[in-house]
């Protein structure tokens, strides 16, 4: 919605209200906007558009969070580094079912930038794995896939990984 560097403007401001708050003895104006800045500052680090955008593919709702992306115009100038790398793990999700050549350029993409959970970065490991062996790269799908086995520390994707293993027993 706002631009990244908006928004630090934006909490910079309300914080100089706060401390004038603060200076003139209404402590409770104060600390009201603190916490109001401290919302803008969270929006900072993780953006609003890519947050919605995973409530609706918990939904399983693809056009949903499809329209919530894009109204992300420019992600390089509106995201951050982090962000961007979740921007582009979520346009892999959407295409995946669709066209895996670019759905493997997002995913990849998005492990340059960087995700930030283990699960995350598992799933989009997996995700590359399948697109590998679904294109006759074997070597490759075993390296990502073991990877994805290291990332994932609580066991949820086992199940994927097997049936991947054992589906590369038949390439």
């Amino acid at each position: 919605m706002f631009n990244k560097n908006f928004k630090l403007v934006l909490a910079g401001l309300i914080i100089a209200t706060a401390i004038w708050q603060f200076i003139e003895g209404n402590i409770g104006n104060g600390i009201f906007l603190l916490l109001l800045s401290g919302i803008f500052i969270f929006l900072y680090f993780k953006n609003e558009m890519i947050l919605l955008a995973f409530l609706r593919l918990r939904k399983q709702d693809f056009p949903g969070a499809k329209k919530w992306l894009d109204r992300i115009k420019d992600p390089e100038k509106a995201l951050v580094k982090k962000q961007q790398g979740y921007y582009w793990y979520l346009h892999g999700l959407m295409v995946s079912q669709t066209n895996i050549t670019q759905a493997e350029k997002f995913f990849k993409r998005a492990l340059r930038l960087g995700l930030s959970m283990d699960h995350d970065l598992a799933m989009a490991k997996l995700n590359l794995a399948g697109i590998a062996m679904t294109k006759r790269r074997k070597r490759e799908a075993t390296t990502l896939l073991n990877e994805a086995k290291k990332l994932d520390k609580h066991g949820m994707m086992n199940d994927q990984i097997r049936m991947m293993k054992e589906q590369m027993k038949k390439i």
